[in-house]
């Protein structure tokens, strides 16, 4: 089974390098981005804290691989000066909760906390009197920290970007990187104006750039003339006509190189890098429905019951009946109308969801979702999920309303 992938000529030589964790040496296109971060986190070095600085841009433009970049180079930096600098990088979508995140702030400094059974409270609390005591300039990287206040809400943001004014010995400063342009809209505005001293927001690469890019890591991830040119300018132009993501761009060209590997072949070309995007996006979907909040996977949800009924394009108000229920079988409190419209303007931006304004003549306008997605395929990625696994054969009783309302 595995003699012959062992023995032919390797496609790779090093495959790691097209992985989204790898950080290289140069990040092209984005010194600019490199150079106003550079700035803004400079002043620790003199002892002084930095301004709170929120990053936004969509996924796969840099902002995570760029800010890494600049901290590191700043840690070095630190060490050269003697500066009590210390950091935290803390992904948000993969901690989860409020009481994991300031969990991970302060193994950071050295204090111990259960993994439960503390309030969140108690253990801010014990992060704050640690900070004080290790006489440090804190810097807190919160990524994909969107996905937390969605959830959550900005209780935890509120309670950092206020932490300075409790410290005698410390100084904090935050770091937050949003994939959600919108995500002001969620935020208390006395915590968004503390939080974004600064704001920087990084554009999508263009094809150009992203060619740029799979090029360089391309040099060392790939055995001598094994990548064609013409795979290499279809993996750009792919990702650039969507959102300009160097993530997807990187992801298009080590599946190619996978598929070309397993089928044998000496040089990948187009045909792979087609057969890599149709793998690619299914499993898009599939780990866009697992990480969605709660709150966007009970709007799927609905979605998908509304479908099962017949209903194939339904309203806001009938996605929110059907809501509504399902969050009281729960036992979860629902949230607005008004947010729930948001959460849906997000899945259609995701491409979970379609959702278009229709003109109702004198009647006005009304917007028609519908799922861009097989019923299967939900249904497949929810019934492993403890909380929601029940949820796919329930039978919202408000339905057999919106269907006779329909007749």
């Amino acid at each position: 089974m595995f003699d012959r992938f062992v023995g032919e000529a390797h496609i790779f030589e090093d495959r790691e390098v097209l992985r989204h964790d790898y950080l290289p040496e140069r990040l092209p296109h984005r010194e600019e981005q490199i150079r106003r971060i550079g700035e803004i986190v400079a002043p620790v070095l003199k002892g002084a804290r930095c301004s709170n600085v929120f990053i936004y841009g969509k996924t796969g433009t840099g902002k995570t691989a760029v800010t890494k970049h600049v901290l590191t180079h700043l840690e070095i930096k630190s060490k050269e000066f003697n500066a009590p600098v210390k950091f935290c990088y803390i992904n948000c979508r993969m901690v989860g909760s409020e009481y994991r995140v300031f969990t991970g702030l302060c193994q950071s400094i050295g204090v111990a906390v259960p993994f439960t059974g503390l309030s969140v409270g108690e253990v801010f609390e014990r992060f704050r009197t640690g900070l004080d005591s290790s006489k440090s300039i804190f810097i807190a990287v919160l990524d994909e920290v969107d996905a937390l206040i969605k959830s959550r809400g900005d209780t935890l943001l509120y309670e950092l970007t206020r932490i300075n004014e409790t410290l005698d010995k410390s100084k904090a400063s935050l770091v937050g990187i949003s994939n959600d342009l919108r995500l002001k809209e969620f935020l208390d505005p006395r915590v968004f104006s503390s939080l974004s001293e600064e704001e920087i927001v990084f554009r999508p690469y263009d094809a150009s750039e992203l060619r740029n890019i799979l090029f360089e890591r391309a040099k060392i991830a790939f055995s001598k003339g094994v990548l064609s040119d013409s795979a290499l300018n279809l993996c750009a132009a792919l990702a650039a006509a969507e959102h300009g993501d160097a993530r997807r761009a990187l992801d298009l060209l080590r599946v190619a190189g996978e598929v070309a590997e397993r089928k044998g072949a000496a040089v990948v070309n187009e045909e792979h890098v087609r057969e890599a995007e149709k793998h690619i996006e299914h499993n898009r979907v599939v780990e866009a429905l697992k990480n969605l909040t709660l709150h966007s996977k009970l709007v799927v949800l609905s979605v998908y019951h509304l479908k099962k009924a017949d209903i194939h394009q339904a309203n806001t108000g009938e996605i929110y009946e059907v809501y509504a229920e399902i969050c009281d079988e729960l036992g979860v409190t629902p949230l607005t109308q008004r947010r729930l419209s948001t959460l849906v303007n997000e899945l259609d931006s995701m491409g979970l969801l379609n959702a278009r304004v229709i003109s109702m003549g004198r009647y006005g306008r009304t917007k028609k979702i519908r799922l861009e997605m097989a019923r299967s395929l939900i249904k497949d990625v929810f019934i492993s999920d403890n909380r929601l696994g029940r949820l796919i054969d329930y039978d919202p009783k408000c339905l057999s309303k919106n269907v006779r309302n329909r007749g």
